[in-house]
């Protein structure tokens, strides 16, 4: 278009400014002069009226053509943000057909998963925490139970051997049987003070009461030779010749040192006819 707007132009400027051939040069015989003006006048208004049009045409296309230009470039970015927002959108359930592959089947579900982990752990943790600590407890309870049992142990065995003293002391036949009584109710089955209350109760006469006793402590120890000597004593107070000597040979020989104790018991000077008795004492003396 500015190509033949262009000659156009030449054209015109052509014909306004060349001279004129020269048969114009002969006066007309019949027109006058001024007739061509007007013509030359119109057709150039028409020409440029034409160029104007033209122009016109051509600031219209450019203007079209930079509104497509644009309108296309808007069309690409708009394009491309969609295309990229659903890549994102494929990426996302992309990711989430694999958690619900892998049995995530959302967010929330991961997160229920990881409290329930979270909490079953702080609970066996707490559990075993709980049972360390109960074990520890009952340890500690155990420990405190010994300690108590051994303090009270050794109170008790303070006290019984402060009143072994004291019985060791005491003159009174009654007293010491009181003793021995405290003694029992500390250890019920105390054989030397079982013995030791047969003894005294048979110094009383009580001969049957101080059997009773012997024949508690030898059930409570077959082999406390002094039990058997109280027997052997208890016995022969109540006539019962035969029984005290052999419970007599049974204590000797389980303690050999009581075979000088023979001939200074009173309680067997009633044995002093028995054969057998004699034969005891006679191998004692031989010894």
């Amino acid at each position: 278009m500015p190509h033949k707007s262009f000659k156009l132009i030449t054209v015109i400027l052509w014909l306004v400014l060349s001279p004129l051939p020269a048969f114009a040069e002969q006066p007309p015989s019949n027109i006058d002069e001024p007739l061509y003006k007007p013509f030359i006048e119109r057709y150039i208004l028409d020409e440029l009226k034409m160029l104007r049009q033209d122009q016109q045409f051509m600031r219209t296309e450019m203007t079209t053509k930079v509104a497509e230009a644009r309108l296309d470039a808007s069309d690409r970015a708009v394009r491309y943000t969609t295309d990229t927002v659903n890549n994102i959108f494929f990426i996302i359930t992309a990711a989430a057909s694999i958690l619900v592959l892998l049995g995530w089947r959302s967010l929330r579900e991961v997160r229920e998963t990881i409290k329930a982990q979270v909490e079953s752990q702080v609970s066996q943790l707490t559990l075993e925490y709980e049972r360390r600590l109960n074990e520890l407890e009952n340890k500690l309870v155990l420990r405190s139970e010994q300690i108590i049992s051994a303090q009270e142990k050794i109170s008790q065995t303070n006290q019984v051997h402060s009143l072994w003293m004291r019985s060791g002391l005491e003159t009174n036949l009654h007293e010491q049987i009181n003793i021995y009584d405290q003694i029992l109710e500390i250890y019920p089955n105390d054989v030397e003070a079982l013995t030791y209350k047969a003894d005294s109760l048979l110094d009383l006469g009580e001969a049957r009461w101080a059997l009773s006793l012997s024949n508690q402590a030898i059930e409570h120890d077959h082999e406390y030779a002094l039990a058997y000597w109280q027997r052997a004593c208890a016995e022969a107070s109540l006539g019962q010749l035969d029984e005290a000597v052999s419970n007599l040979e049974t204590a000797i020989l389980k303690s050999p040192a009581l075979k000088d104790e023979v001939a200074t018991e009173k309680a067997f000077e009633v044995l002093k006819d028995n054969l057998s008795f004699q034969k005891l004492v006679d191998a004692e003396g031989e010894e």
